[in-house]
């Protein structure tokens, strides 16, 4: 897992926020902007971001040293994709230009000012939370400052409220940290870093998703448009009753959803779910909300009632997920008594091998031999199984639950 460190000090290297980093078993990758370097918008590979300011003053068009400063592409790409980003310092100001909000001029941090305080908000921050108040040698800064709507404030002080902020789901500005390099991290900045590093590892798996899908999402639906047939034949085997609730699991744009709620109908209920928001944007725009209803989580967590469900379509989701027995048995958990479950890919297992240059795996999950005791170790009963040329699809119902549907 890598973190990359931008820094506006030529020729220095952030040391102790890498040694912070290393320490929680994370690699790190500096990357200096002096002189407008300007990296790749590219978060292949990239867990998370920490920005740092320099030792000047900011210009007034939010760059560090009155220039213009690069990398706003990079956090731009971060900010959609909700890789964990952490501004410390001047480099907040790369973040709130990336974000699209303004920074004013200013003379910087002054001493004298009112103490810095965690506010409520801190109780439920993902990064705040159970933390230690500011150390009392740290001072508010003064600069003027415009957060983008719906920023969350952990900390503030009297007459200076942006002390620290949070935009979106995972990216915090903490304005008062003087930032290395050119300063140490006092201890309070060290426990911080650490627990953005620890952040950073338990959210990996999703952010690498994210970041892979977010960077697809506009192109998504007109390159696969020619399999809505494939998935519509798909959706048809759930064989739901009018007035149904439906839920298509890692939705991406909803291709699925038109048919599920034609399967419903207009008394029933239908759910996309997908871990991208960038997918979920996408699906949106292309008309599925006039469809059902779209939620941005974790299929493997659902914010669903137990035995709410009717039938649950899901498109190639199941074998990419770190722990797909334990989603099988979450799907179950949310899955009525006469439910089904249907896995599809619009091709088949050897098709999907060849075009990616590979031979069969018997260790696949999706292979029958795998994927039947997978089922029934977390609550499915397979009912049918095909792996044919153009297309796989298997369907499932609740173990050993009465009334539940047949072929």
């Amino acid at each position: 897992m890598t973190v990359v460190v931008m820094h506006h000090a030529a020729g220095e290297t952030p040391a102790d926020v890498i040694r912070v980093l290393a320490g929680a078993g994370l690699a790190s990758r500096a990357v200096p902007l002096a002189d407008g370097a300007d990296p790749t918008a590219d978060l292949g590979g990239v867990e998370g971001l920490i920005l740092l300011g320099g030792s000047g003053s900011a210009g007034a068009d939010g760059g560090v040293d009155g220039g213009t400063g690069g990398g706003a592409g990079l956090v731009r790409a971060a900010l959609a994709a909700e890789v964990p980003v952490l501004a410390l310092g001047t480099g907040t100001r790369l973040l709130v230009r990336a974000a699209g909000a303004a920074m004013g001029a200013g003379s910087g941090p002054v001493a004298g000012l009112p103490a810095l305080e965690l506010t409520p908000a801190a109780d439920s921050d993902p990064l705040f939370a159970g933390g230690a108040r500011p150390s009392p040698g740290l001072h508010p800064a003064r600069d003027p400052l415009e957060l983008p709507a719906g920023a969350v404030l952990p900390a503030a002080c009297d007459g200076y409220p942006e002390q620290a902020f949070r935009i979106g789901a995972g990216a915090w500005g903490i304005r008062f940290l003087p930032a290395p390099p050119g300063h140490a991290l006092d201890p309070w900045a060290e426990e911080l870093v650490g627990r953005f590093a620890t952040l950073v590892t338990a959210r990996a798996e999703h952010t690498a998703t994210r970041a892979f899908f977010t960077r697809r999402a506009d192109a998504w639906e007109e390159r696969f448009a020619h399999q809505t047939p494939a998935y519509e034949a798909a959706v048809a085997r759930l064989r739901l009753e009018p007035g149904g609730r439906a839920v298509d699991l890692g939705c991406g744009t909803g291709r699925a959803m038109p048919a599920l709620r034609t399967q419903v109908g207009p008394r029933g209920h239908v759910l996309g779910v997908d871990l991208t928001p960038a997918m979920l944007a996408s699906a949106a725009r292309h008309g599925r909300t006039r469809h059902g209803h779209l939620v941005a989580a974790d299929c493997t967590r659902l914010p669903l009632a137990g035995a709410c469900v009717h039938g649950i379509f899901s498109a190639g989701v199941l074998d990419h997920l770190p722990d797909p027995y334990a989603a099988l048995r979450e799907w179950a958990r949310v899955t009525a008594a006469d439910g089904v479950l249907i896995l599809f890919h619009p091709s088949g297992r050897a098709e999907c091998a060849a075009r990616h240059g590979r031979a069969l795996d018997p260790g696949d999950l999706l292979a029958e031999h795998n994927l039947r005791p997978a089922l029934q170790t977390s609550g499915w009963r397979l009912d049918e199984y095909e792996d044919a040329g153009g297309h796989f699809l298997a369907r499932a119902v609740p173990l050993a639950r009465p009334g539940a549907l047949r072929p």
